[in-house]
């Protein structure tokens, strides 16, 4: 295995490969699936998991799945409905409190007939109850490890005489359960996969669609016994965190597994496909001992011997079958293997066991780590090495740690050199943007102005980005400290500040962030990457004064990894640390607040264990159908749906937006009429009225163009129904404004003037449901959070035959409006237009700018559209053409009114960055 420097990054070859593309060219092509636009391959000698039955024997096509090995149990052992509903409440989604849970039930029970009980006495009762849950029961095991060195007579050194626990659950157990969980049968892959799009092209999405797990299955091919077997790839990641601040700031690692046969979308909405693993103890010793070689080692040696402990119950599996019963009822003949691991930078180091500084997938040196010689890591390297070249060199010359292998060695097919994930939060959003772009921005400032000088630029920045229009799921931030928002932002606010080629730098990283962060990647894809990652090297040179040392950072020498990862492991955002930072919450830090705060490990391992089991049974009842009709079923009138990040969504919510269950066809359909494709790209959106118009407005039209200050809203309306009577007859050549209003329909019903749209549409780069649903609302009222006026802007489709910016415009809501004409409704927006300046976005910030567009009287170009052609919300921000300082006194509210240009801001998230090029 080699790895070299190929045009802009780093290039990867295995000659495991080849085989691959021999099995491309002899077997035919799959059918083509309209609804994906691509077909795909699976491997063709493990093929798709083939079903069998519990003595492994395949089973004929199209049998039925074996029956159920034990009776349905019904709501055992809840004795019914509402009393599971009600623990399931208290206990697993609002983590309510023992006090709290008393509390509630004596007041219910103080409100019932005395012959009359509430479904449980107290907080006893209800956790007893839990307690004797069987579904997803994994009980907690620990073992002890202690220093088993040398100790010298009379050294009382602490951490060499303590023992130090490792608690932990059965991975194989943990697997199962995952496997057999029936809430995403549809949403796993039973092998490997190849995936092509309509032009041929490598598309890279869910995890079995990389070519690591390919060759995988090779190397397992090559035994007969395997075949027709699932490959269940096992994914680890983990993170350091502290569990009790009441107890002496204990630490732990705390680490999570899942299985990468799930699609990527269930593994970001948590639905128990990434489970609590283990607490893995971190010692601690004295100041004058923390530094020492004998304590880190014995730190190495703790955390990667916990690991291997841990996973030994998975091992005879990874080269002996196991049967497995899946989700969908059916056994399979599973092989287990280690893949990829989810960390941090420092962890990485720590699990390759290399020194800091270094890249823990190559051996480049650590101050030149873009040398294009550099060759990959491998256990196989690291052994040659311990026996040709004595510890100091070994420290020295290839940054690797002496007398110490990491977990991976011994286990059949794995190398952590190879596993490593790229990790977008902490190597891209706080490692490079936060780290070094934002930090290198203001040392330049502060470099080359007075401090005083150099303050007020900095505090004008800061005004910028408060600046920023409102805009779903843009947090207002004075100070500018959170990442991920700030990073939505932060480059129209530094244009004029600081050099055009510090921008073009900024940008080039900001384009290669958005690019790896999609749901999707296609090989066209991974070379704009390449380009990305070039074009920032050649600029990042502007900030040479900043960095006199060179730019050799194992953060930003990633980057040259991430093409070869992608085609590896998938696409990045469903193995990010972000997935298993965010369950901490779930893990730690929400049971910790419900435990007594006095050794509070024990419960928070009992309170994980009753989670999933609370989890694991409430998938059970809906499979069996024992939860229709429930108070909080999905179906259910006005239920309210919570959504896999956790976004509750009403019509009438005041919330912006978030995430949607549901398929993608299912929801292709407008409010009032079917839907259509809103954009060339095959991605749908819909967009409706919310059900809550605006009281005390006037209804005729005449009087409502006077309440709005519009006086042409009489003409504009009758334009608008002739263009919606005559679509035919509206064309370039004969535009609507040229319509004679004489041939118009004379409008007398009513007009409902409504606060605000729904849009939906599919994001799955985004925070999206499981089918990559998302909705957000479009605003447009008088007074928002007890602020002036909110008037959104939106995409509006304008040629649907072409791709990106150039075939959409750009609008400035007013109102929303509802028209009765002759018995049919129309849903409308009234919109003034933005005019592209130039034919190209600018070639600094990629952005393109818009001007408001100008009636011959010098009057905002006003027009009415159907909602239809309304795709979603758009983020503008104004232009600063020289060194200009806004006021202090300029909010939010006034950039709309207050600028002559505006970027179209395709950074503030995903999808815009999708359709705004």
């Amino acid at each position: 295995m080699a790895e070299q420097l190929q045009g802009n990054g780093f290039e990867e070859f295995f000659s495991q490969d080849l085989p691959r593309a021999e099995c491309l060219q002899q077997l035919p092509r799959p059918s083509e699936m309209p609804s994906e636009g691509a077909w795909q391959l699976v491997h063709p000698i493990l093929r798709a998991g083939l079903p069998c039955n519990s003595e492994g024997q395949f089973l004929p096509e199209n049998a039925p799945p074996p029956p159920p090995e034990a009776p349905t149990t019904g709501f055992f052992p809840f004795s019914d409905c509402s009393s599971f509903e009600l623990a399931n409440l208290l206990f697993r989604r609002e983590q309510m409190s023992g006090g709290n849970i008393n509390d509630l039930l004596q007041i219910w029970a103080s409100s019932l007939p005395d012959d009359q009980d509430p479904p449980f006495t107290g907080k006893q009762d209800m956790y007893e109850t839990v307690d004797q849950i069987k579904d997803g029961d994994i009980p907690w095991e620990s073992f002890d490890i202690c220093f088993n060195g040398d100790i010298a007579e009379g050294d009382t050194t602490a951490w060499k005489h303590s023992k130090y626990e490792v608690w932990f659950r059965d991975p194989r157990l943990l697997l199962h359960t995952q496997l057999s969980n029936p809430d995403y049968t549809k949403e796993m892959d039973f092998a490997p996969k190849e995936v092509r799009n309509e032009k041929d092209s490598c598309r890279y999405q869910d995890f079995m669609s990389g070519d690591w797990a390919w060759r995988q299955a090779d190397i397992l091919a090559q035994d007969p016994k395997n075949h027709g077997s699932a490959f269940c790839p096992v994914i680890l990641g983990s993170d350091k965190t502290t569990v009790s601040v009441a107890t002496g700031q204990t630490e732990y690692y705390l680490v999570y597994i899942s299985n990468g046969l799930v699609h990527n979308g269930v593994r970001r909405a948590h639905r128990n496909a990434l489970m609590l693993l283990g607490f893995l103890s971190i010692p601690k010793t004295e100041s004058a001992h923390q530094n020492t070689d004998e304590f880190r080692k014995f730190q190495r040696s703790l955390f990667h011997g916990s690991l291997n402990q841990i996973l030994q119950p998975l091992k005879q599996y990874m080269e002996a079958l196991e049967i497995v019963r899946y989700g969908d009822g059916y056994f399979r003949r599973t092989i287990y293997g280690l893949g990829p691991y989810i960390a941090d930078y420092p962890e990485k180091v720590l699990l390759a066991c290399i020194v800091q500084g270094w890249c823990p997938r190559c051996n480049a040196h650590w101050d030149n780590l873009d040398n294009a010689q550099a060759g990959r890591r491998s256990h196989e390297l690291t052994c040659a090495l311990f026996a040709a070249v004595g510890n100091k060199a070994l420290w020295d010359e290839y940054g690797i740690i002496s007398d110490i292998m990491p977990f991976t060695y011994g286990f059949p097919r794995a190398d952590i050199h190879e596993l490593l994930l790229p990790n977008l939060l902490h190597q891209i959003i706080k490692g490079m943007f936060k780290d070094h772009i934002v930090t290198w921005v203001t040392e330049y400032i502060q470099d080359e102005h007075p401090a005083a000088e150099a303050k007020c630029i900095l505090d004008d920045i800061d005004r910028r980005i408060a600046a920023a229009p409102p805009f779903p799921g843009l947090r207002r931030f004075p100070e500018g400290d959170d990442s991920k928002a700030l990073m939505k932002v932060y480059l129209p606010a530094v244009v004029g500040h600081i050099p055009s080629q510090m921008v073009h730098a900024i940008s080039s990283f900001m384009e290669f962030c958005y690019l790896v962060q999609r749901s999707v990647l296609e090989d066209d894809d991974l070379v704009a990457i390449d380009a990305a990652v070039a074009d920032f090297h050649v600029h990042r040179v502007a900030f040479n004064s900043i960095c006199p040392d060179g730019y050799s950072l194992p953060r930003q020498h990633s980057l040259v990894h991430y093409r070869h990862l992608i085609r590896e492991f998938g696409t990045p955002n469903g193995l990010c640390s972000s997935i298993t930072e965010s369950k901490h919450i779930k893990a730690v830090k929400e049971p910790w607040r419900q435990s007594s705060r006095f050794n509070t490990l024990g419960q928070m391992l009992l309170t994980n264990q009753c989670l999933d089991k609370l989890a694991a049974l409430r998938i059970q009842l809906q499979a069996q159908g024992l939860l229709q009709g429930s108070i909080f079923d999905d179906a259910a009138p006005g239920a309210i749906v919570q959504h896999p990040q956790g976004a509750t969504l009403l019509d009438n919510d005041d919330g912006d937006g978030g995430g949607v269950d549901g398929d993608v066809l299912g929801d292709v359909k407008l409010a009032k009429k079917p839907s259509k494709p809103m954009i060339s790209n095959k991605e749908w959106c819909t967009t409706e009225l919310n059900s809550n118009s605006v009281r005390n407005i006037p209804r005729d039209v005449v009087s409502l163009a006077e309440h709005l200050g519009v006086p042409q809203l009489p003409s504009l309306v009758s334009r608008f129904l002739y263009q919606q009577l005559n679509p035919d007859a509206i064309t370039d050549d004969a535009p609507l404004e040229d319509v004679p209003l004489e041939i118009c329909p004379r409008f007398t019903g009513n007009v409902w003037v409504f606060p605000s749209a729904i849009a939906t549409y599919y994001a799955p780069s985004d925070r999206s449901g499981t089918k990559g649903m998302f909705r957000e609302r479009i605003r447009a009222v008088n007074s928002w959070r007890n602020r002036p006026e909110r008037r959104d802007c939106v995409f509006v489709e304008h040629d649907s035959e072409t791709a990106g910016f150039r075939g959409c415009l750009v609008g400035h809501v007013h109102s929303f409006l509802r028209l009765h004409h002759e018995g049919v409704y129309y849903p409308c927006a009234l919109i003034s237009w933005f005019t592209a300046i130039d034919n190209e976005p600018c070639p600094d910030t990629r952005m393109w700018k818009v001007q408001p567009d100008f009636d011959t009287s010098g009057h905002c170009s006003i027009d009415i559209i159907h909602i239809d052609s309304i795709l979603r919300n758009a983020h503008l921000m104004g232009v600063h053409t020289d060194c200009t300082f806004l006021p202090r006194s300029f909010r939010y509210y006034h950039t709309l009114d207050s600028y002559k240009y505006f970027y179209v801001n395709k950074y503030i998230d995903h999808h815009a960055h999708e359709i705004a090029f």
